[in-house]
């Protein structure tokens, strides 16, 4: 006779290994380290001045070419070293945070406002507005922005208004040549005709049917402009086009330390590894983004 067991019951497995609260909450595959970066220069440039651990302008001339502290001759008190009139590199690099961050903000949200809606105007009137507006980006596109930085620089002070106005003349035309071929294929889409045949004018059709479809273009096309924005802007400081003294940019960091590379080369190296890495880490968030936001590449 034979004896039947009962069957074994079945346990859950748990898996009870830790995870953080973004690993959790964020998408899987976030640029972790890029996010950190640019997370940091956000503090940076809130706090500014006031989390510096030394005045960025405060000239120490017996402290002049204070190599970093991991180096014979460095010091704590200066992490980074000192520039030639003995001000604190790392305490520069915070301060100069502040205006990168201002100007990518401002050139960015009013670049991206008058180049999308004169994209969305162009791609949905289309005709004879089109034309125009498409000829005048052309225009814009084909003056050199360092020309166009020295034009205005010859009728008003070079300064963060003037990085700003350049900006968003160089820039505007980006967003309103990708937005208006978003818009001319979103007019044919059924939604909006029958929108059009329910009697919404073109404003209600504007601001509820098509920028919500553009939603996901505009935010990669202002994530992938900030490294340029950044650079643009260094590069017109660099060339005293931009910010000016006392004020403190990376740019002009670059510029006063050039001279002394050969044996200063911490003052040209720092600011300028700071760039390269906050428009490294806006481009790749930029480039992860794209992929999360489009259906197409979006990874299962």
């Amino acid at each position: 006779m034979s004896v039947i067991s009962a069957p074994t019951p079945i346990t859950a497995v748990v898996d009870t290994t830790p995870r953080s609260f973004l690993v959790r909450f964020l998408p899987r595959g976030a640029p972790w380290i890029p996010i950190l970066i640019l997370l940091l220069i956000i503090v940076a440039a809130i706090g500014g001045e006031s989390i510096a651990p030394q005045d960025p302008n405060g000239l120490n001339l017996a402290a002049a070419f204070r190599p970093p502290f991991w180096q014979a001759g460095g010091s704590y008190e200066y992490l980074l070293g000192t520039d030639n009139l003995g001000r604190d590199v790392f305490s520069r690099i915070i301060a100069g945070a502040r205006v990168s961050a201002i100007v990518a903000v401002y050139a960015i949200v009013f670049s991206g406002a008058i180049g999308t809606m004169l994209g969305i105007i162009a791609g949905y009137f289309g005709g004879i507005v089109d034309a125009v507006i498409s000829r005048i980006a052309e225009i814009m596109m084909a003056i050199p922005s360092l020309a166009l930085a020295l034009i205005i620089s010859a009728t008003m002070d070079p300064g963060l208004s003037t990085v700003i106005i350049v900006i968003v003349l160089t820039y505007w035309t980006w967003y309103c040549r990708i937005i208006r071929s978003e818009i001319l294929s979103l007019r044919e889409r059924d939604y909006i005709l029958f929108a059009k045949v329910a009697g919404c004018g073109p404003l209600t059709i504007f601001f509820r049917h098509l920028l919500p479809n553009i939603f996901n273009t505009l935010l990669i096309l202002m994530t992938l402009q900030v490294g340029q924005v950044i650079i643009f802007e260094a590069s017109l400081s660099f060339l005293g086009l931009g910010i000016q003294a006392p004020n403190t940019s990376w740019g002009l960091m670059l510029a006063d330390a050039r001279q002394y590379i050969t044996y200063a080369w911490w003052g040209i190296t720092m600011p300028g590894s700071v760039i390269m890495l906050t428009c490294l880490s806006s481009n790749l968030i930029g480039d992860w983004l794209r992929d999360l936001l489009d259906p197409k590449r979006r990874q299962l």
